[in-house]
C-alpha cells in the first residue's frame, strides 16, 4: 500500500506537520506556483500568517497551534525549567500577526492553557497532540456544516461564493465550500460563480483551483458583477465563511461580504454563513467592536507586482466588513443551524446563559 504524500499539492494539504516541522502551501503564488513553506519557529509562524502565506481563519488558528509547539520545542532545549515564562513571548508574538481573526486567539488560548497544566518532563509531545487535535476537530466540524448546510439547499440551484472559504483556508474540506461540496455530492449545485475578491483576488486564484481540483463546476466573474448575475435569475444561495462572529450575530468577514448580502436580500437570494462554533466570540457584543484589519495600500494600487494607480494616490484598503446579522439568513456551525440569527439564538448556540 502506498503512503500519501503529505507534502502533495492539494487543497487539503495547506497546513502540513511532517518531519518536525510546519509546512505552509504558499497561497501568495497559487495556481501558478505550487511550493511549501517551512516553518521552523514562531517567528517563522507568525510572519507565514502576516505575510498571507496560510490565510483564512480556521488555517491560522491552527497554524498558531503548531507555533506553539515549535516555540515550546525551541524554548524547551534552551531552558528546561525556564521555558513556560519564555514561550509566553512567542504566544504574543503569534497573537500579533493577524487581528480580526479570532480563531488565532481561539488555538493560542487553548495552547496556553495546556501549557498551565503540563506536568512531564518533555511538553512537546503533548502540546503537538493537542495542535493536531485542533487541526483534526476542524476537519470533523467542516464535513458535519458541510452536510448541515447542504440540508437547506433546494437544489439544482447556481452559488455565489466570495473569497476562499475552502479546504485551504480550513485544515481541510471547508466551510463555505464545504457546503457546497456536500451539495454538490447530491446533485443540488449546478454552478458556483466565485468573486475573484480584489485585493488578493483569492476567489480567482484559490477558489476556482480548489474546486476545479475538486471537479465542481466554477465560473469566476468580477467583484461588481454579482448584481446583475441575482438579477438574471438562477441564484439560490450566496454562502461565505466568517473571520469573527458577534455575539448578537454580525458577522466579519472578507471585504464586500456586506454588499453580497444587501444584493441578496433585494432579490430574494438566500445569504448562508458557514463557520465552525470557534469563530463565534461571545465576548463582542456586535460588529461594531471588532477590529477591522487595514493591510498596505500598496496591495490596492498595484496588481502582480506591476502599479496601476499613480503615484501620490491613497488606497483604502480594510479586509474585512461587518454584515449585521438582520442581512444572514442563517448561520451554519458543526452544532447546529441558527435561523435568523439574533443574540438570544446565538446565546442558546454556544449554550451561554443570558
Amino acid at each position: 500500500m502506498n503512503t500519501p504524500n503529505p507534502l502533495a499539492i492539494h487543497p487539503d494539504n495547506a497546513v502540513v506537520w511532517y518531519d518536525d516541522k510546519l509546512f505552509l502551501l504558499d497561497q501568495r503564488v497559487l495556481p501558478g506556483e505550487t511550493r511549501f513553506v517551512a516553518c521552523d519557529s514562531a517567528a517563522d509562524t507568525a510572519r507565514a500568517i502576516t505575510d498571507m502565506v496560510v490565510r483564512g481563519a480556521p488555517a491560522i488558528g491552527i497554524t498558531a497551534a503548531y507555533g506553539v509547539v515549535l516555540a515550546a520545542r525551541e524554548r524547551f532545549h534552551a531552558d528546561a525549567d525556564g521555558w513556560r515564562d519564555a514561550v509566553g513571548a512567542d504566544i504574543e508574538l503569534l497573537a500579533a500577526s493577524r487581528p480580526t481573526a479570532v480563531n488565532l486567539f481561539w488555538a493560542l488560548e487553548r495552547m496556553r492553557r495546556l501549557i498551565g497544566t503540563l506536568e512531564v518532563p518533555d511538553p512537546v509531545s503533548a502540546l503537538l497532540a493537542e495542535a493536531q487535535a485542533i487541526h483534526e476537530e476542524d476537519i470533523a466540524a467542516n464535513r458535519t456544516m458541510g452536510d448541515f448546510g447542504a440540508e437547506l439547499i433546494q437544489g439544482p440551484t447556481d452559488i455565489i461564493t466570495h473569497c476562499n472559504a475552502g479546504a485551504l483556508a480550513t485544515g481541510g474540506y471547508g466551510t463555505a465550500l464545504g457546503v457546497v461540496r456536500s451539495a454538490y455530492a447530491a446533485g443540488k449545485v449546478r454552478m458556483v460563480y466565485a468573486d475573484e475578491t480584489r485585493p488578493w483576488l483569492q476567489g480567482s486564484r484559490l477558489t476556482a483551483w480548489e474546486l476545479a481540483q475538486s471537479g465542481i463546476p466554477v465560473t469566476v466573474q468580477s467583484d461588481n458583477v454579482a448584481a446583475s448575475l441575482m438579477a438574471r435569475g438562477g441564484i439560490g444561495w450566496v454562502i461565505v465563511g466568517s473571520d469573527r462572529i458577534a455575539a448578537n450575530g454580525d458577522v466579519c468577514n472578507k471585504i464586500g461580504t456586506y454588499a453580497l448580502a444587501v444584493l441578496a436580500r433585494h432579490h430574494g437570494v438566500g445569504f448562508m454563513v458557514a463557520a465552525p462554533t470557534s469563530t463565534i466570540d461571545m465576548g463582542v457584543a456586535s460588529g461594531a467592536e471588532i477590529p477591522i484589519e487595514e493591510r498596505d495600500p500598496d496591495e490596492v494600487l498595484a496588481c502582480g507586482g506591476k502599479r496601476i494607480g499613480p503615484e501620490g494616490v491613497a488606497a483604502h484598503n480594510p479586509v474585512f466588513d461587518v454584515t449585521p446579522a438582520a442581512l444572514v439568513d442563517c448561520i451554519v456551525t458543526e452544532r447546529g443551524v441558527v435561523q435568523q440569527p439574533d443574540a438570544e439564538k446565538m446565546r442558546a448556540l454556544m449554550g451561554v446563559l443570558a
